[in-house]
């Protein structure tokens, strides 16, 4: 049965923090509500080509958003492109860039930051474009969103975690503090969006490490969480999720054709 789907990325959490930093999503786990898997990230560990690959399902290196500063219109079909096109109401709360890759490039705050327009692939969207802009304040945007809209596909993309990797390091109370405060945040929506009938996933785009940076091989850099939460997922702890079908398997939960990979395991 089609199912409602909020997408959290926290961006740059390494999964080694979110094992021990987040502890309300881990109640939903320990309670048997939820799950936790441990994803690799595609090369590079770089947001922009991380955030083409979990919304399109496309590597970068086949992308071609291959780096941070390729500024222009994705020429993948989107879970954005999908939904809206199934006739589904799609929103976002947001970086910048997510803007840019689908809806309109380059972005121009005064035109883009607040989007109503039901012909682009994201129909509603509220989107920052300073790094240090709170966690707090993105996620009251998420919730005006889903109020507001009802949207059956929303993206929430925090910073700040991220944010404190690059100013601090992997191996930091600062950073971890971070991930801490983003777990808090998400305890004051998490059982309304289920009990309003979403299915939500939490991810990152890419790990971070202690040279106040991404890009490599690192553990830490390319090892991500995966929490899935809500009546449509199996929580089969064999599951082996991959970066690259988590737009498949949310097109799966919200009943809309696609040519997508997808994880089948996940689903109940």
């Amino acid at each position: 049965m089609p199912s409602k789907v909020i997408l959290v990325v926290l961006d740059g959490l390494a999964h080694s923090v979110a094992q021990h930093a987040m502890g309300h999503l881990q109640a939903y786990c320990s309670a048997g509500r939820g799950a936790l898997y441990r994803l690799e990230c595609e090369l590079p560990a770089l947001s922009r080509p991380l955030y083409e690959c979990i919304l399109t399902g496309v590597a970068p290196i086949d992308s071609g958003i291959v780096h941070n500063d390729v500024v222009r219109l994705s020429n993948q079909r989107s879970l954005f492109h999908y939904a809206r096109d199934a006739g589904l109401v799609t929103a976002a709360a947001a970086y910048h860039w997510v803007s840019e890759l689908y809806n309109r490039a380059p972005f121009v705050a005064a035109r883009d930051r607040h989007t109503d327009d039901p012909q682009l692939p994201i129909q509603h969207g509220h989107f920052y474009y300073a790094d240090h802009y709170p966690d707090s304040h993105l996620f009251a945007d998420a919730e005006h969103l889903r109020l507001r809209h009802t949207p059956d596909v929303l993206l929430v993309h925090p910073m700040n975690i991220d944010d404190a990797g690059h100013k601090h390091g992997l191996d930091s109370s600062q950073y971890r503090n971070s991930a801490r405060r983003a777990d808090i945040l998400l305890a004051d929506y998490l059982q309304t969006w289920l009990d309003a009938g979403y299915q939500v996933l939490v991810t990152a785009d890419h790990g971070m490490n202690n040279d106040r940076s991404h890009n490599g091989l690192l553990p830490e850099e390319r090892e991500v969480p995966l929490f899935v939460l809500g009546n449509a997922f199996s929580l089969d702890p064999a599951a082996q999720p991959r970066q690259t079908e988590l737009c498949g398997t949310v097109c799966e939960l919200l009943g809309i054709a696609h040519d997508k990979p997808l994880c089948r395991e996940l689903l109940a």
